[in-house]
């Protein structure tokens, strides 16, 4: 085989490589953008807040070491988080005693005439509810920082490729086209 049929067919594979690597990149942008603007836009048709200083739950911050939200609207995965465990799971905790809500309902179908059991089955049942719908706002929001982080390494390989690739080239210029590869058996 020649060497610069090889070369040729080299730097095709490397063309090719660099183009899928440059629009795998752009695709994990689009999906990145997707899931943040949606997390953001659905947290903030959700009008959550952070508790404000000397608010009801702000001890829940105090204790979480996170008192820099006070106040704060919940609009990013990672805040959503913070709310669901640091304030809506120490509330539906200290509410069930530490049960859970599968715990609490049980124990209220076998006590109907029990009206306090019957309300803290409820109030854990919206703040487990609530806590779940946030959860999922941080998972999403955690698959778009994946996305980003895979698209910058898309970039930065596909640069690599297409330098390689156009070294390639220059390579493929300089060779002797009645050149062969020499086989050792």
């Amino acid at each position: 085989m020649r060497r610069k049929t090889l070369d040729l067919l080299l730097n095709w594979v490397g063309v090719l490589l660099t183009l899928m690597l440059f629009v795998a990149g752009a695709g994990l942008i689009v999906g990145y953008t997707f899931t943040s603007n949606q997390v953001k836009s659905q947290l903030l048709e959700q009008k959550v807040f952070f508790p404000k200083v000397g608010g009801q739950d702000y001890q829940d911050l105090v204790s979480a070491h996170l008192t820099q939200y006070a106040g704060e609207q919940v609009l990013t995965g990672s805040e959503a988080q913070i709310f669901a465990n640091d304030i809506i799971g120490v509330d539906t905790n200290q509410i069930s005693g530490g049960k859970t809500y599968s715990q609490l309902s049980t124990a209220a179908q076998k006590d109907p005439s029990n009206a306090g059991l019957a309300s803290q089955v409820e109030l854990v049942f919206r703040g487990d509810t609530l806590r779940g719908l946030l959860l999922n706002a941080y998972a999403f929001g955690f698959i778009g920082v994946i996305a980003l982080y895979a698209a910058i390494a898309s970039f930065v390989l596909g640069l690599c490729m297409l330098v390689l690739t156009l070294l390639g080239v220059r390579h493929y210029r300089q060779v002797d086209p009645d050149a062969e590869i020499q086989h050792k058996v």
